[in-house]
């Protein structure tokens, strides 16, 4: 498949088919026996619509036009903070999450954060060692403000750290 070049904001009309990239990346996760991540279902059409309109949704696009890849962004702790990235495995291994983040860290430098973080699960090769990859790096609990300690709590909540989980951070000036 040819290599998508364009990042651009996501669109309304398009927010169903990020839903159907999240399942489609979301199916690795069962053959490494996290069935219930593989089986999760992505964020409503409602939570994607607020991430759209508030700006802090974007998309890569193939030749097309059609979204491949995704990333939403909420604040956290004066982080931007990444709540999503998703690629399509059929655009796997072609730097496109790798793009979508870098994208973010420039959007992130022009909002004054303080760095970019993230939630993730840290012995799963296509998240934790990724995105140590990236230039982040894990931090400890102790060293996390309270709207980072509130969403690991959340997320703890709905089950998720059944496996390893930490959040990870990384200055603006991390590695593209």
């Amino acid at each position: 498949m040819p290599l998508p070049t364009t990042i651009r904001p996501a669109r309304r009309d398009e927010l169903s088919l990020l839903q159907d990239i999240e399942r489609a990346a979301g199916r690795p996760f069962a053959q490494i026996g996290m069935e219930d991540i593989a089986h999760d279902e992505p964020p409503s059409l409602t939570t994607l619509a607020v991430f759209q309109q508030q700006g802090r949704a974007w998309v890569q696009a193939n030749d097309r036009d059609q979204p491949v890849a995704y990333i939403l962004v909420e604040w956290v702790d004066r982080h931007a903070h990444i709540a999503q990235v998703s690629v399509h495995p059929d655009y796997a291994r072609q730097r496109l999450g790798r793009g979508l983040i870098e994208h973010v860290a420039t959007w992130a430098q022009q909002h004054d954060a303080a760095g970019l973080s993230l939630t993730t699960f840290t012995e799963v090769a296509w998240n934790g060692p990724y995105y140590a990859r990236c230039g982040f790096q894990i931090v400890a609990v102790d060293e996390l403000g309270p709207e980072h300690r509130q969403l690991q709590s959340e997320e703890a909540a709905r089950g998720l750290d059944r496996w390893p989980r930490a959040c990870m951070r990384r200055a603006l000036s991390g590695p593209a």
